[in-house]
């Protein structure tokens, strides 16, 4: 298993159920692929830089996961399709 990073954006405009909703679902989705999640911080509602698909607020998760390539590879897919998704961010941690 190797160590990831992952970050992502959820757009701010909607209900704060449905953002909890979005967010758990993906912590779900990589429990249920066999993936431990090491840590996980809210990071909450921010201004963005700039314009992502018409949004200029979202709200920011950040989490460091143990997972095999099909987990990232499903996150990946499913946050590419999700449309309260604004962006995301994988990045794999060198092992130390």
């Amino acid at each position: 298993m190797n160590k990831y990073e992952i970050m992502f954006i959820v757009k701010a405009t909607i209900e704060s159920d449905q953002i909890k909703a979005t967010c758990e679902s993906y912590k779900k989705l990589l429990t249920d692929l066999k993936a431990k999640i090491v840590d996980f911080k809210e990071m909450g509602e921010k201004k963005l830089a700039y314009e992502i698909k018409k949004n200029i607020n979202g709200y920011y998760f950040v989490m460091q996961i143990e997972a095999n390539a099909d987990a990232i590879k499903e996150f990946d897919r499913k946050a590419r399709i999700d449309e309260n998704m604004i962006r995301h961010l994988i990045i794999k941690l060198d092992e130390e």
